[in-house]
């Protein structure tokens, strides 16, 4: 039994082999790729089980059918296949609130009203690799330092 299909389209071919379809439609019209077989009714371009092989070839030893050295890049994702995008978890969100409201707090207790989108640069700059395991406390001094020195007393407000 043959491993490949009895034909495909040029987007399936060019997902098998880790190319664009636009990549791919250059190195055929190059010559290191074979060109697709036309389907006789409709014109449809195609590749059969023999050139699905061919093609499967240039990729693996890295040399065009012309003969042509080709380096491929490798890929960075799957060609086809779109990740799904992650949501965060209702204990994540419910964390992130907690501890944005917690230095809020600190910080107004302190007398400065800010807000998430003036604290959340401030910690990115003062805290690079996050908060975990830092005291509150020592976070909340540290914004509360810098935003003090970015605005000190009788600056506008």
């Amino acid at each position: 039994m043959s491993e490949y299909k009895s034909a495909v389209s040029v987007t399936e071919m060019a997902r098998m082999v880790g190319l664009s379809r636009t990549r791919f439609y250059q190195l055929v019209k190059d010559g290191l790729f074979p060109a697709a077989d036309q389907e006789p009714e409709t014109g449809r371009p195609y590749y059969g089980e023999e050139k699905q092989r061919q093609c499967m070839e240039v990729r693996r030893k890295n040399q065009g059918i012309n003969g042509k050295t080709i380096l491929f890049y490798s890929r960075r994702r799957d060609l086809g296949q779109r990740k799904a995008p992650t949501r965060p978890t209702a204990d994540k969100v419910k964390q992130v609130v907690q501890k944005y409201t917690d230095l809020l707090d600190g910080l107004e207790a302190l007398g400065v009203t800010a807000t998430v989108a003036q604290v959340e640069p401030v910690l990115k700059e003062l805290f690079p690799i996050g908060t975990d395991g830092v005291d509150l406390g020592e976070v909340i001094r540290a914004v509360f330092l810098r935003i003090h020195r970015q605005n000190p007393p009788g600056s506008v407000r």
